[in-house]
């Protein structure tokens, strides 16, 4: 407690609302973009610098201590051959993730801003969080291999509900390998699979009817 009383000293806005402690610990520009990044697992300092081009490595350094001052995130090291220290959400951090979707669907109908960078592939997966449909998943049930350059990502639908870990899928029903921006082409831009296969380097194994069917589970909220 006296951690959070500190980091909040340095920067607060002196208000006792719910709302605004919570900015006061995740309100830096960047800091939840940086959980973003740790929601589906451990990264190192590369992997996020990876995946916020913009972010530079000072400022990712202050946010990454800042959040680790919350509470948020810790660092720990590997175990041996790996030896890599990274960076992980801790449960408090964990916590975050539902308003994190939350906030996801909310900006989901918001302009695309000028000259922005492509979806990075935990980006893509977190939006299959987001707007997972319940009701179009009625009697699916599917296991998907998404393999999004060098991530991969195995999806599982059943009993309505949507469950996606990091790294590869067991006996999948399909696997679609893709660019990041050509799921969400697919999924969000009315791409069809067949173009994205022809144009944009995708490429299907499986069942193409039920990786189809999978891929419709993910509807735009209406503006």
């Amino acid at each position: 407690m006296d951690r959070l009383r500190a980091v909040a000293r340095t920067r607060t806005y002196a208000d006792p609302c719910g709302i605004a402690r919570a900015l006061d610990l995740v309100g830096e520009r960047w800091a939840l973009l940086v959980v973003r990044e740790l929601v589906l697992g451990p990264k190192r300092f590369t992997d996020l610098r990876a995946g916020l081009p913009r972010l530079s490595p000072d400022v990712l350094s202050q946010r990454l201590r800042d959040l680790e001052a919350a509470g948020v995130l810790a660092r720990r090291r590997l175990a041996p051959p790996a030896g890599s220290r990274v960076y992980e959400l801790t449960r408090r951090g964990r916590d975050l993730e539902p308003i994190l979707l939350a906030l996801g669907a909310w900006g989901s109908t918001a302009p695309m801003p000028a000259g922005a960078n492509e979806l990075g592939a935990d980006s893509t997966i977190l939006g299959l969080r987001t707007l997972f449909d319940p009701e179009l998943a009625e009697g699916v049930e599917a296991r998907i291999e998404l393999r999004l350059g060098e991530h991969v990502f195995s999806a599982g639908v059943g009993d309505r509900r949507l469950t996606i870990e990091r790294g590869p899928a067991a006996g999948p029903d399909a696997a679609l390998a893709a660019a990041p921006g050509v799921l969400a082409a697919i999924l969000w831009h009315d791409r069809t699979l067949t173009d994205a296969e022809r144009s944009d380097g995708a490429e299907v194994e499986g069942g193409r009817e039920v990786l189809e069917r999978f891929l419709r589970l993910f509807p735009l909220p209406q503006s």
